[in-house]
């Protein structure tokens, strides 16, 4: 059956009859298959309604009045989806609604909202999402304006304008203009998928632009995380100087606790407990997704600890660690793989995988992983836990022992 592409139908409210028997009425307004209702401050004797003629069949005063403001409702709906078909708009049941119930009112224009939408998500750090993903939504509304001036010439469009040609060429221009990868660009572009969900649910929009463009993320190669050899040669190598040998110790306390590099950053004497065991640890709650980390410390981390408790430079930064900005920490780790002979690239991100992979090379359990590093989710463990060599080869000498028994 094919879709109605408009058509305007009135209907009784009888659910809602008062105690005189008027019974209101709704204006349905269908345009491509999707509906949408609109009181019409008008009232009908619910005894007197026929559906099928859409219309009260008594011949007193009250029935002719009614059926004469529905001809007169259903003029003004034709008349407004012409005007804002005239204006450039699609003229759907949603910007009818709007224009019906606020007349001053215009669509929505896109940026203007996104804007305002932008401001909205900063108005909830600290409570639903952290300060990083809002500025996220921050520079991707810098690049949409820049890109509206570029491709468009137009400092705004009709947020009903957004289509899939407006995507993708979203998507180019950031990968083009910015040197930005696949998923980079797609982390961008989830954020405005998530102000389309928000504009559907307010009304705005009748069809989301996002419905036949798929986000694909690239799977990236697996990422370098250092072996116990490896680890081992770092923490007992000779630093060339106390710069070197700073950025180390972060490095190491990295890997022997899992915390990312911000969570180290953000470290504080707050975060430190011990319990009644006299065992010291660290409940942080992630910087990233706020979930709540909780890592027991090693004696060698605890010493790392102490190194800088006294540390000038970190008591003025009010740190617990002598931690640089990201950029200078990766620089630096580079000159210290180059120092250690180690053939990897060591980032502060190789830190957390190492201490993931050795973990679980080392037999803890995937829940108790997922527990320090501030996963709620194991699946994503697991994308930091890669199996080593040594221990599919000693899982499968046990294979091999349980068949040579048998034999």
């Amino acid at each position: 059956m094919e879709r109605k592409r408009f058509c305007v139908t009135f209907f009784l409210r009888k659910a809602r009859t008062n105690k005189t028997g008027l019974a209101p009425i709704l204006a349905r307004i269908t345009t491509n298959g999707i509906s949408k209702e609109v009181y019409i401050q008008c009232s009908a004797p619910a005894d007197k309604w026929n559906q099928s003629k859409e219309c009260a069949t008594g011949r007193d005063k009250l029935c002719q009045q009614v059926n004469a403001y529905l001809n007169e409702y259903r003029a003004r709906v034709l008349g407004v989806r012409q005007e804002l078909i005239s204006k450039g708009y699609e003229g759907n049941c949603i910007e009818i609604k709007n224009q019906l119930q606020n007349p001053e009112s215009h669509s929505k224009m896109f940026l203007s909202e996104f804007g305002k939408y932008c401001e909205k998500r900063q108005s909830e750090v600290g409570v639903r999402i952290t300060q990083l993903t809002a500025n996220k939504y921050h520079r991707l509304y810098r690049y949409l304006k820049e890109y509206m001036a570029d491709r468009y010439k137009k400092d705004d469009v009709l947020l009903t304008a957004v289509d899939y040609a407006y995507l993708d060429g979203l998507n180019t221009f950031i990968q083009t203009a910015y040197n930005c990868k696949t998923n980079g660009a797609v982390n961008l572009l989830c954020c405005l998928k998530n102000f389309m969900l928000y504009a559907i649910r307010n009304e705005w929009i009748e069809k989301n632009p996002f419905r036949n463009y798929k986000l694909k993320p690239e799977h990236n190669k697996d990422k370098d995380h250092l072996t116990k050899a490896e680890l081992e040669t770092l923490i007992r190598k000779e630093m060339p100087n106390e710069r070197l040998s700073r950025i180390r110790d972060v490095f190491v306390f990295c890997c022997f606790t899992g915390l990312a590099f911000t969570d180290a950053d953000h470290l504080r004497p707050e975060h430190i407990g011990t319990d009644r065991d006299g065992t010291m640890w660290i409940h942080k709650p992630r910087e990233k997704t706020a979930v709540m980390s909780r890592i027991p410390l090693l004696p060698y981390t605890i010493t790392l600890l102490r190194k800088y408790e006294h540390d000038e430079k970190c008591r003025e930064q009010g740190k617990m660690l002598p931690i640089p900005s990201n950029t200078k920490m990766n620089a630096y780790l580079k000159e210290i793989a180059v120092v250690c002979n180690i053939d990897k690239t060591l980032t502060t991100h190789c830190a957390r995988h190492t201490f993931a992979c050795l973990a679980v090379e080392y037999g803890m359990p995937i829940d108790v992983l997922a527990k320090i590093l501030g996963h709620t989710n194991t699946n994503m463990t697991r994308h930091y836990a890669k199996f080593s060599e040594q221990l599919i080869g000693r899982e499968m000498q046990k294979i091999g022992e349980v068949f040579a028994a048998a034999n």
